[in-house]
Order: structure tokens, then C-alpha cells, then sequence
């Protein structure tokens, strides 16, 4: 539910401290709430996470909103719609405060080329996260609404993180109402 990736914040620290042009990554700040890309929008930048929590979310064409993901410590944003040179795939937003190292795409790029171990690491993200997806497919499909609201609420307290009861929806697909229902039952 939460993604974080340590050694991947670890080594963008790294190249932080060595960079030649202090405008390569800088640090960007986002309070509660402000979005890091939204949806549909050309990004400027690459982000990887150093504190904080956002959530990935899609907006459909009925402005219903869909939690892919809650991201943390070392998750890195916009390094898809980067590569393939596309508007962003999604909204990122703060939901508590975040601070994130914001590469500039000739510099994400140059990276891609010349830096094998951080190419590797990225792949090792992109794979991690099909196997991430593809787990939680078939996760919702096998098992009860009710067990994936509980599983989704031990994992909050097991975090000590609040989620707000639309998010908790988003998350799982359903509407606030619906998750009212499963919430009422549970008690």
C-alpha cells in the first residue's frame, strides 16, 4: 500500500551532493494537499520522494478518482511520461507535507545514458511495480471487498498514516457510500 525504495532516495542523494550544475536537482517543497504533477499536464520535472507521502490517482472521464498508489521515502514520479515524452498518466498530491529532489529531464536523460547503476535501479522500480500491480489486480478479484477494507485499514494503523474515508474509496474502487456499508458492518 505504501511504496517506499530507500536505496533508490539513497542513491539520488548521491548524485544530488556530486552534481556539477546545482540547477540538475534541486529540492522542492509541497505542502498538504498541493499536487506534484496533475494529470493530463506536461511535467518540467522528475521527482523522488525524500519525505512525505503522496497519492497516484487517476481521474476518469465521470471525475471519479482512482488511488493507484500511496508513495513515500525513495519513489520516483514523472520518470515514465519522461521517457516517452507524454503529458503526465496521473495526478501526484501531497497528503502530508512532502519534499521531493526534482531532476530536470536533460539531466533524468543523461542519466538514462551514462549512469548504468542508476539505470539499473530504475528498471528494478519499473519491474518492482508491474509485479506490484499485477498482485493487486488479481488481489481484488479473489478476495471480499470487506477483506481488502480490512487488510487496507490494518496497513493504515500499521503505518500511522490517515486516510480520509474518500481516499479509502478511491483505493479501493468503491463510493463512500458503499465503503459507509462495509464500515457499518464491521462494527
Amino acid at each position: 500500500m505504501l511504496r517506499t525504495n530507500q536505496s533508490f532516495l539513497d542513491r539520488t542523494i548521491t548524485l544530488y551532493a556530486q552534481q556539477q550544475r546545482q540547477e540538475d536537482i534541486v529540492v522542492r517543497k509541497y505542502t498538504k494537499g498541493q499536487n506534484l504533477y496533475d494529470q493530463g499536464t506536461a511535467s518540467t520535472k522528475v521527482m523522488v520522494i525524500s519525505e512525505g507521502i503522496a497519492k497516484c490517482y487517476f481521474t476518469e472521464a465521470n471525475d471519479k478518482e482512482y488511488i493507484v498508489e500511496f508513495l513515500s521515502v525513495g519513489e520516483i514520479v514523472g520518470e515514465i511520461e519522461s521517457i516517452r515524452h507524454i503529458p503526465s498518466l496521473c495526478s501526484i498530491q501531497a497528503m502530508t507535507d512532502v519534499m521531493v529532489y526534482a531532476f530536470s529531464k536533460t539531466y533524468f536523460r543523461e542519466l538514462l545514458e551514462r549512469d548504468i547503476t542508476w539505470s539499473n535501479m530504475l528498471l528494478d522500480v519499473m519491474a518492482q511495480r508491474i509485479v506490484h500491480t499485477s498482485s493487486r489486480a488479481s488481489y481484488q478479484q479473489l478476495y471480499s471487498l470487506e477483506h481488502s477494507l480490512h487488510r487496507l485499514l490494518e496497513i493504515q494503523s500499521q503505518q500511522d498514516m490517515t486516510i480520509k474515508k474518500e481516499d479509502m474509496a478511491a483505493y479501493l474502487g468503491i463510493s463512500v457510500r458503499s465503503l459507509n456499508r462495509e464500515l457499518k458492518k464491521m462494527l
